[in-house]
This record gives C-alpha cells, structure tokens and sequence, in this order.
C-alpha cells in the first residue's frame, strides 16, 4: 500500500503517516522513555491501512526535558489533529511509559475507542528526568490533567542495581521494591483502566527487565474483566520489554540496560499480538 509522510510542528510535533487513499482510523503512536523514533512503527501501521501519527510528548521545542508532569493534553491535540486528517476511529498505541500514557489517554478522553499498551505499568510512576523547570528531584507525577499533577509512586531514592554478568543494569527491582516500600502511593497511583469502555490490547513478557509489565497487565485484564469489559492480554514468558510487531527491525542493542528477552522471542510475542492490534486498531 502506496503511504503519505508529513512532518508535524507547532502545537503537535511529530510524523503523520497515512495511506496514500487515506483512512477512517487514526491511531496515535507513542514512544516510551527512550524517545522519538516511531517512525517505522507508523510506516507498518500505515501499509496495514491506518493513519498514524507518531507524537514527540517530550523533549521537543516547548516541552518538558524529560518525562515529568507531561500535561496529557499534549495526546488529546494528537487526538484532534488525527481528526481533521478524517479520523473517525481514534486509538492509542504506546510502549512503555508511552503505553502508561495512553492508559491515562482512554481514561480522560472518551474519544479514544482502544488502546494497544506494549509492556505496560498499572500504575503511574514518578517522573523520569526533568520538567520545565530544569529540576529532577523531589519525585514528581509524570503526568498532569487540566493543571493538576497525577497521583504517582515515588521511587527509593537508594536503591542500587545487583550487578550482572554481562554488565548489563536491570531496573525492574527498582519497581518492584519501590512498590514494597510505598504501598499506600501504589494503591492512590492505579491507573482505573476500567473506567474505560474502550478496547484494551495488553502485550507483555515474562522476562522484562525494566519493570514488572506482565504482572501489571494482569492487574489491568483483571479490573477490566470483572466489569466485563472488552480485554485482551497476549502474553509470551521468555520475552522481554520491547516486543515487536511484524516488519519491524529488530530493537538496538543497549550499552547500559537490560531488557530482558531475545529478538526471537520479542518477536514472537509481536506476532502473537498482530492480529488482536489490528482488530482494535480497525475496529474489527
């Protein structure tokens, strides 16, 4: 299928990719904590028929430096460009702290018909970098709504990595014993996903390393389900944090973090998601 690129700048900044005959979806496409680069994300959505749009939400001109009180009304404008393009079918697809986003998005926008979150938390986290003011510390929401900044679950500020074999660092036990040590912030931080009717595509592995996305999106399927609402969880044990989709290359090797999984499983759980994605996507 013949694709339309367009560079996007202003209010919304980012990449439009859309089928060259155009599309009633529209999803919007966003990266997590390592920044843009949804570019060949949007070309593979693109060829299957759908406009997307890949959004820079940080770090970009007039934003925050890093993931700290992004006002979520940065994605409800991602939203309204999408429809002016003709979108009548509006989704979210985000991958980690993008997925974490477009949790919130569903919630607050009731446009959203469904959202697709790669590797998600159930919770909202504390920020990851700075925010306009230049400033890191104290922990702050990741997120604000009309002003207000989300509840969140700071993270302990002396937790150090056990080192590994490979000199790889692994930030999942920083999750996992910031949660033991705020409990009462957990709690207050859920993300009410089932305060949503929109669909829920849940992808996790088993074996990520950045944070404990499985156990979260079981979390997620199971609030969600007991209010029967519209859920799919597709889940692969020996994958990691970044699964991908078919067509993709797979994700560049990182110096620093672990990830967890292999190309070959994080591929297979992409594989195993595709069809559920491009239900949900389509609206089929």
């Amino acid at each position: 299928m013949d694709i339309v690129e367009q560079e996007i700048t202003g209010v919304v900044q980012g990449v439009l990719v859309r089928p060259a005959t155009g599309s009633r979806a529209g999803v919007l496409v966003l990266h997590g904590s390592y920044g843009p680069g949804t570019l060949d994300r949007c070309r593979l959505l693109a060829r299957a028929g759908l406009t997307a749009l890949g959004l820079r939400w940080y770090g970009g001109e007039g934003q925050p430096p890093g993931i700290c009180e992004v006002p979520l009304e940065t994605f409800s404008a991602g939203l309204d460009l999408l429809q002016a393009e003709g979108g009548e079918r509006l989704s979210a697809l985000g991958l980690s702290k993008g997925a974490e986003a477009a949790l919130w998005l569903s919630v607050l926008d009731q446009r959203i018909a469904a959202v697709v979150a790669l590797s998600p938390p159930s919770v909202t986290w504390a920020n990851l970098g700075a925010g306009t003011d230049g400033q890191s510390h104290p922990w702050r929401s990741s997120w604000t709504w009309r002003g207000e900044p989300l509840p969140f679950v700071p993270r302990d500020k002396i937790w150090e990595p056990k080192p590994r074999e490979d000199g790889l660092v692994s930030l999942r036990g920083w999750y996992e014993h910031s949660r033991e040590l705020y409990p009462d912030h957990y709690e207050a931080a859920a993300i009410p996903a089932e305060n949503t009717k929109a669909e829920l595509v849940l992808v996790a592995g088993g074996d990520d390393q950045t944070w404990p996305s499985l156990p979260a999106a079981r979390t997620l399927r199971d609030r969600r389900l007991a209010t029967g609402l519209p859920t799919v969880l597709v889940e692969r044990p020996a994958a990691g944090h970044r699964p991908r989709l078919p067509g993709e290359e797979p994700a560049s090797p990182s110096t620093y973090l672990c990830y967890g999984g292999t190309d070959a499983d994080d591929a297979a759980l992409g594989a195993a998601a595709w069809p559920h994605v491009l239900n949900a996507l389509r609206g089929t």
